[in-house]
This record gives structure tokens, C-alpha cells and sequence, in this order.
């Protein structure tokens, strides 16, 4: 008998139904590449090797991780309440504006150790501001969290485009971008945490907004299981209606979990403007906030399985470089269909194998056994 809703052990909720997943999606992925007359396992040899096989490519890989971290942890926090929150791109967007007012404010006059944590509040601010107003709508006019948050990620690149062009733009230049900023708005690199493991960082990117990243992540389980909001926040999503019984305030728990989901999302903009760029460019998410809905999908909403997540992401994004570079049969279009793969196994059709994981995992249990024969009677 199929019971596909009975509760999982974790191992099975956080492991392998997630692990299951994502081998149908790289199973399916290898038939592709056969497809196009390439070898499965040299891709496979290519994408590992472009992500781990030296300092410098573990470093771009760890940089693309720090940003879809925090954007996994956005859509995570808005899951919890029963919110889904689409708007990532639109608010790490707008947490540029943060980032670059405050790097160009202070970048000359003060070091980056004093920079980076206005410029975090700056980000935060901005990218709460951005989730605040879907959140009032829905909670205080009834407007669908998901249209309107999508519809701001398009309001954000406008704003963003309009900004770059007559604000935030050197007289003279031709390009949307700021004047780079100085060292005070430069993020130092992680080189000795490299070194320790014997690693030459090299060009890449890899900053200290990734120990700020995993900040967020404690922080962010703190407040989920730790704190009555988070409880009132699970509550909510789990059953309005309890919520409402409860004496829990619906709009106050809308807004408020906007806003926190909105900070973490703009968050994001730290690690490619300060860490990378060292200054604001025109479309500098590239995506990222789509990403996170995948890899809160795939870590449960859960930080510890956010974190792993983010990481095989960071893996497919610079793994598929290398894969483009080695194996030009292989198009970046196709590095794509791949990502898309995995994106649709662990969020669209998470569920189309839970059903035969849950009967195995109940048959393997005693208690399972008991449970199976007690309905089956």
C-alpha cells in the first residue's frame, strides 16, 4: 500500500529522497550528452575536475556558493510561513543600491572591516524594503504573494537600469556601471583559508562574505527552531487557520517574514559587488535569485541542507564551464538543460519518488512493518 504522506526519518527526508532526485537528474543529463555524441563519464571527469581540481577552480566554486547560500536561505525563511517568495532576483537587486551607496560613501575614507558591516545593513535594509511592499500587499489587500513578487523583480531591473544610467554613473563613462571602488570597498579574499588545506586561491573570487553566508545560515536556524517568531512563522505555514486560532496576527507574520526573507535575498549583492566586481553593474544577480528556489527545494528549507545545495550548484555553475571549455560539442546551452534538470527533479517533481522511497524505508523499519500490516488489515 502506497503511503506516500506518512512522516520520513530524516535521513530519508534530508538525504535520500534529495540524493534520489538529483541521480534521476544526472542520469537523464548523461543520456543528453549522449545524445549529442559526447562521452557521459568525460563530462562527469570534466564537471568534478572544474570545480575541485585545483585552488582556484574550488574557489570560483565556493564564490558561486556564498551567493546562492543566501538566496536558498531567502526562499527558505518564506517557505516556512507558507509564503513563496519569487522575488529574490528583484530584492538581491535592489540590495545592490545598499552595497554601492554605502562603498561609495566610505570606500575612500574608511577600511573595509567598517565598510562591510554598513554596507550589510545597507543590503539588508534595501532588500527588506523591496519584500515589504508584496508582503503588505498580500497580507493587507489580499494580492498573491507570487504575482506580485515576480512582477518587482521586473520593477527592480528598471529601477536598477534607470539608477546606473543618470545616478550612480561616472561622467564620461558610456558604461552602466559605478567608478570602482576603492580599497575600502573591496572585500578581502579567503587565501589563507586556502593555504591552510595547501591551496593557491589564484583569480577567484572567493571572499569573506562566504563566512558571512554561513553566519546567516545559523542565524537563520536559530530563528526557525529557536525563537517564538520562527515558531509562529511555522505555524503559520503549517495551518493559518491554527495560526489564527492561536491568536497569531496573519498580516504582522506576512510582512515580517518578508522582510527578513527580502534581507537575506539582498544580502547577495555583498558578495559580487564587494567581493568580485568592486562595483555595481548592470544585471549583476544573473539569476541567482531563480537558483535559490532550487536549492531551498532541495535542502528541505532546512540550513544544513541549504548549504550542501547551494554547494552542488556552485559545482554545476563552474563545473559546466569547464565542461563547455573542454568539450565543445557541449554548448553552454547545454550546461544549462542541465542545471534545469536538476532544478525540476528537486523542485516541480520532488515528490514522484516519494511514494516508493516511503514504502522501502517503512519496510526496513519494524515500526514501518507494524504500521504497513495495521493499515493493510
Amino acid at each position: 500500500m502506497s503511503v506516500p504522506h506518512a512522516k520520513l526519518p530524516g535521513w530519508a527526508e534530508y538525504g535520500l529522497i534529495p540524493l534520489v532526485n538529483l541521480a534521476v537528474a544526472f542520469l537523464i543529463s548523461g543520456l543528453v550528452v549522449l545524445i549529442v555524441g559526447e562521452s557521459p563519464l568525460d563530462a562527469a571527469y570534466h564537471m568534478v575536475n572544474g570545480a575541485f581540481g585545483r585552488g582556484e577552480y574550488i574557489g570560483f566554486t565556493l564564490y558561486y556558493t556564498t551567493t546562492f547560500i543566501f538566496t536558498g536561505l531567502a526562499v527558505a525563511v518564506a517557505f516556512h510561513c507558507g509564503l513563496f517568495n519569487i522575488g529574490g532576483e528583484g530584492q538581491a537587486y535592489v540590495g545592490g543600491i545598499g552595497v554601492a551607496v554605502a562603498c561609495l560613501a566610505l570606500d575612500r575614507t574608511m577600511p573595509w572591516y567598517l565598510v562591510f558591516p554598513i554596507a550589510t545593513v545597507g543590503a539588508a535594509f534595501f532588500g527588506a524594503f523591496w519584500a515589504f511592499i508584496p508582503g503588505w500587499l498580500q497580507a493587507r489587500r489580499g494580492s498573491h504573494i507570487v504575482i506580485t513578487t515576480i512582477m518587482f523583480n521586473f520593477i527592480a531591473a528598471s529601477l536598477m537600469n534607470y539608477l546606473l544610467n543618470r545616478v550612480f554613473k561616472p561622467l564620461g563613462s558610456m558604461s552602466l556601471e559605478t567608478r570602482t571602488f576603492e580599497a575600502g570597498g573591496q572585500l578581502p579574499r579567503l587565501d589563507w583559508l586556502m593555504s591552510i588545506f595547501g591551496l593557491d586561491l589564484g583569480s577567484a573570487p572567493f571572499n569573506v562574505s562566504f563566512l558571512l553566508a554561513l553566519l546567516a545560515a545559523f542565524a537563520v536556524w536559530l530563528l526557525i527552531s529557536r525563537t517564538r517568531l520562527g515558531y509562529e512563522m511555522r505555524t503559520m505555514g503549517f495551518s493559518p487557520t491554527a495560526a489564527r486560532y492561536a491568536g497569531i496576527g496573519e498580516a504582522r507574520i506576512i510582512i515580517v517574514t518578508m522582510a527578513i526573507s527580502g534581507a537575506l535575498a539582498g544580502m547577495t549583492a555583498l558578495n559580487s559587488i564587494m567581493g568580485e566586481q568592486h562595483r555595481m553593474q548592470l544585471d549583476f544577480v544573473q539569476g541567482a535569485g531563480f537558483v535559490g528556489i532550487a536549492v531551498a527545494l532541495m535542502g528541505r528549507s532546512h540550513p544544513a541542507g541549504i548549504i550542501p545545495a547551494a554547494l552542488l550548484f556552485g559545482v554545476l555553475y563552474q563545473g559546466g564551464a569547464e565542461i563547455a571549455f573542454e568539450m565543445p560539442a557541449i554548448s553552454r546551452d547545454m550546461i544549462v538543460i542541465i542545471q534545469g534538470l536538476v532544478i525540476l527533479f528537486a523542485g516541480a517533481l520532488e515528490h514522484m519518488f516519494r511514494p516508493a522511497v516511503t514504502r522501502l524505508v517503512l519496510g526496513l523499519s519494524p515500526q514501518g512493518r507494524d504500521t504497513a500490516a495495521t493499515r493493510g488489515a
